[in-house]
């Protein structure tokens, strides 16, 4: 083995030593890889030009942001399959304002390589928390994606459990006896055959046994089963799950809403992702909308907020949410929550009981709940303006008519032109 590979060893042997976590995760076999040696230099020169100082962040933060980095635009080359190792840092950054995970376990059963957890750090620190206050647990079945997630916890100095192995969350729960105060993930959407090796009378199915052709209430109820008795979760799913009734589906949200689960739906917009154009939902479960905290009874109450007209084109393919824009959905939840300064707000937010979600046929779409944006009253008279409008509307059937007969005899005089001449241009010759 040549002199250079056996230091890249001993390197990798040193880190495992000081981080015991890593033991059996950091990948030792590069040099049976094949890799062309430049592009090996080009990469260790490029990371050795990173200043790792600043004077606002430690070296730790600063490799976190480029390892981010990194993971960004692997999603953005890999398309579909490289969504699996990244979420949008925006819609976990609102998951994170809205379940404010100061303290507890925190758990996500598909944590790809780690995002939630690394957010949840910083909104820690920002908010002038103790970072080890918060126990971390997670699961991942792609062992690639379970040694991201590892190196990218020691990265920032974060303990963590992500169990013995990467594993199948429904056949191998890698931590069947914790309860955890904070669960946020983004699972596949609408995965199929999910069940092979998965018991019909598995405890977790309390609201049910989601079916076989999509998982979307599976990885649901898994999370419903590994929360505290005053935890709050947060879970991107498909669009599907607020509105399908198939199979069993449309029974096991009945469920959810009459044993008042459901504490809040945030309905998305389109192209927020780079893996997927599928559109998506945020649903906030709690088992607890009795006082506790600062919280207000909320008993009875299920919160809608639409944001589907909201974010920006960060480029040509892809959406994004501004800080703003995350502050006014997640300050809007809170209000809510704590019952001071919150008003529904038509095309925006709604506050709905019960006994309305199942008269819509317990459907959780936002748009069924907040209404259109209501339009400001110019002062013209309804009648006046519908005569004005259809003089209008005349006077352009009128321009249409003229301008398509004008296009007609063009191009009549355009073929007779092309008769007369063989089809070609006189004007040319």
């Amino acid at each position: 083995m040549p002199d250079k590979q056996q230091k890249f060893l001993d390197a990798l042997d040193a880190i495992e030593k000081d981080n015991p976590k890593l033991k059996g995760v950091l990948n030792k076999s590069y040099g049976r890889l094949q890799i062309d040696q430049s592009k090996l230099i080009e990469l260790i020169n490029l990371i050795s030009e990173i200043p790792f100082a600043h004077e606002s962040l430690q070296a730790k933060d600063i490799l976190g942001h480029v390892y981010e980095y990194f993971l960004g635009q692997f999603a953005l080359a890999e398309g579909k399959k490289g969504g699996q190792f990244y979420t949008p840092k925006s819609i976990v950054s609102l998951i994170v304002e809205m379940l404010h995970p100061f303290q507890g376990r925190v758990y996500d059963p598909a944590m790809g390589s780690g995002v939630f957890f690394v957010q949840s750090e910083r909104f820690i620190k920002e908010h002038g928390g103790r970072i080890g206050n918060v126990s971390i647990y997670g699961q991942e079945y792609n062992h690639t994606t379970w040694q991201l997630a590892a190196m990218n916890m020691v990265i920032r100095g974060l303990d963590f459990n992500f169990g013995k192995e990467p594993a199948n969350t429904f056949t191998h729960d890698q931590h069947p006896d914790l309860r955890a105060d904070y669960i946020m993930a983004n699972p596949p959407f609408n995965m199929k055959e999910w069940d092979t090796g998965v018991s019909e009378d598995d405890p977790r199915w309390q609201y049910g046994r989601p079916p076989t052709g999509n998982a979307n209430f599976a990885w649901l109820q898994h999370m419903l089963y590994h929360l505290a008795p005053n935890g709050s979760m947060g879970l991107l799913l498909a669009n599907g799950s607020m509105s399908s009734n198939t199979n069993t589906e449309g029974k096991i949200r009945k469920a959810l809403i009459e044993n008042d689960l459901v504490e809040c739906m945030v309905a998305l917009p389109g192209q927020l992702f780079t893996n997927t154009q599928i559109p998506a939902c945020i649903w906030f479960l709690t088992r607890n909308k009795k006082t506790r905290n600062s919280f207000r009874v909320r008993s009875g109450e299920v919160l809608f907020i639409d944001g589907r007209n909201m974010g920006y084109m960060k480029d040509r393919v892809l959406r994004d949410f501004n800080k703003e824009e995350i502050d006014n959905i997640a300050g809007t939840f809170h209000a809510w929550r704590k019952g001071e300064g919150y008003e529904d707000e038509a095309g925006f937010c709604k506050s709905a009981v019960l006994e309305e979600i199942a008269r819509h046929d317990h459907v959780l779409t936002p748009g069924r709940y907040v209404g259109a944006v209501e339009e400001e009253n110019d002062g013209e008279p309804f009648t006046e303006k519908m005569t004005r409008l259809t003089a209008r509307l005349s006077e352009q059937f009128a321009e249409s008519a003229r301008l398509e007969e004008q296009i007609k005899e063009n191009l009549a005089g355009l073929g007779y032109v092309l008769e007369n001449t063989g089809g070609k241009n006189e004007q040319c010759r």
